[in-house]
């Protein structure tokens, strides 16, 4: 079954200490004042901050649903995943990983065993 934008927003609003903002008119999620996703309401998407490495494993692991962000900001890592495409064990996992990704250290280290289940 694919996800909804409410379903980012809530689940994105589960992890520690994240608040939700603004990017360019798109609603986005932040941890320590950076950035780790934003969602597209209008296109049915999430663009997360992921490194090149855990891009590589998703995009491997479900073409289909992910695509690097075209230019140098997919080379970077940043990653979109179709929400109409997306299994709701992927987008928790992926959004799980772009919080530890840009998450202050000493709080991932707090949260270590942090499961996203709603």
């Amino acid at each position: 079954m694919s996800c909804l934008p409410e379903d980012v927003r809530a689940l994105a609003l589960l992890l520690p200490e994240t608040i939700e903002g603004a990017h360019q008119g798109h609603p986005d999620f932040r941890v320590g004042g950076r950035i780790f996703a934003t969602l597209w309401t209008d296109e049915a998407r999430v663009v997360m901050r992921l490194t090149p490495e855990a891009q590589a494993r998703v995009l491997e692991d479900e073409p289909d649903a992910y695509e690097p962000v075209p230019g140098t900001w997919g080379v970077r890592g940043w990653t979109s995943l179709d929400l109409d495409a997306a299994e709701e064990e992927m987008l928790r996992a992926s959004l799980l990983t772009a919080w530890r990704i840009v998450a202050p250290p000493g709080l991932v280290a707090r949260y270590d065993d942090l499961a996203l289940d709603p």
